[in-house]
């Protein structure tokens, strides 16, 4: 079959996580001997921003690193139906110009010969609802949901009929276990962002890596002066922009990792733990979360450690950092269940089952 991916940016993971997973699913999908391509707009602010801060090596590199992997880039006067009229299925990611996904949806709806999917891997549909319902979905064959509680949103506004869950997952063939020298204790890697978990950062993040005195580091993006200097205080190195394809090396040069969700999926979106955990994980590194809902039992116990507050992040942080046997037990579970269920090789084999289950309502209904 041959997939077109509409996305904000496959070149680009400037602040923008979804360029990880589809990364890997397309990928996969090559893999399985499908074709698969990506179109991305010229004004991506998430490339400019890589532009901005890599330089075109940043571009070259993700070129060297993904060879397999295309991402024409589109402008005003593209030709959108020549594009989908050569696809069997085309999948538009909510980060899309609404008129853009207005028109998709028409042309399949005007005989489109393609199945059209919309793919929604944010919290906007809780945190700025108006945006997504204002979105025209009536031509979609089906909506892609990185998780239930999204799914169920969907189907209770009456945004799709037909909405299916899809979890975001690990691409194994560049995040997996790596040797590497040591640099120090700890390594958070995510974007501070809107300010929707500055105070968890600080209770999760901060104040234990000061309390024990660690060697920590934090890498990403949109880092405020007062967030930078929260840092500096508590004696933590900031990095700053770190290439997704350099994070299973900066995993491998630490001791362990955490995770702090971002307070609308904790709130209102249980059971969406976003794609760095899985990342984390599938790179065999030790991982410590602050509180949220696994209510799809994604994970089993054990898999990584939770900690309900501080004082519990500190308890953990400390025995894996000074424990060995710790962390490769704590490791290997992980990787373990990573392996077995959260890597885009199985994410584009439920892809490929709901194109199935889609084709067969089709085929009943006709």
């Amino acid at each position: 079959m041959r997939f077109l991916f509409y996305t904000h940016s496959l070149i680009s993971d400037w602040n923008h996580g979804n360029a990880h997973f589809l990364r890997g699913v397309m990928r996969e999908l090559l893999a399985l001997g499908h074709d698969a391509r990506a179109l991305e707009p010229e004004d991506s602010w998430s490339r400019q921003n890589l532009l901005a801060d890599g330089g075109p090596q940043a571009v070259a590199d993700f070129h060297a690193t993904f060879p397999r992997l295309q991402s024409q880039i589109y402008g005003a006067d593209f030709d959108h139906a020549a594009a989908v009229d050569g696809a069997d299925v085309v999948v538009v990611h909510e980060w899309s110009d609404p008129a853009l996904v207005k028109r998709i949806g028409d042309l399949r709806r005007a005989g489109g010969r393609f199945t059209a999917l919309f793919h929604d891997t944010h919290h906007r549909a809780v945190s700025r609802e108006g945006e997504i319902a204002g979105l025209d979905l009536s031509g979609y064959d089906g909506i892609l949901a990185f998780g239930e509680t999204l799914r169920e949103r969907y189907l209770k506004a009456g945004w799709g009929r037909q909405v299916f869950t899809w979890h975001e997952a690990a691409d194994t063939a560049l995040f997996h276990p790596l040797q590497a020298q040591e640099e120090g204790d700890l390594i958070w890697i995510g974007n501070w962002g809107d300010d929707e978990r500055s105070a968890e950062l600080a209770e999760f993040l901060i104040r234990p890596a000061h309390d024990l005195n660690l060697r920590a580091t934090v890498r990403g993006v949109r880092y405020p002066d007062h967030a930078l200097r929260q840092l500096d205080d508590a004696g933590i190195a900031y990095g700053g922009w770190i290439a997704n394809a350099r994070a299973p090396e900066a995993f491998a040069r630490h001791r362990v990792t955490v995770h702090v969700p971002r307070g609308p999926y904790v709130r209102e979106l249980p059971g969406i733990p976003t794609i760095r955990p899985f990342e984390a994980l599938a790179c065999g590194i030790p991982l410590v979360s602050a509180p949220w809902s696994d209510a799809e039992g994604l994970f089993r116990d054990g898999d990584f450690r939770w900690a309900q507050d501080g004082d519990q992040m500190r308890a953990h942080l400390r025995e894996l950092v000074n424990d060995p046997a710790a962390r490769a037990e704590q490791a290997a579970r992980g990787l373990e269940t990573i392996r077995a269920r959260h890597t885009c090789a199985h994410r584009a084999s439920e892809l490929l089952a709901i194109l199935d289950t889609l084709s067969a309502r089709e085929r009943k209904s006709a």
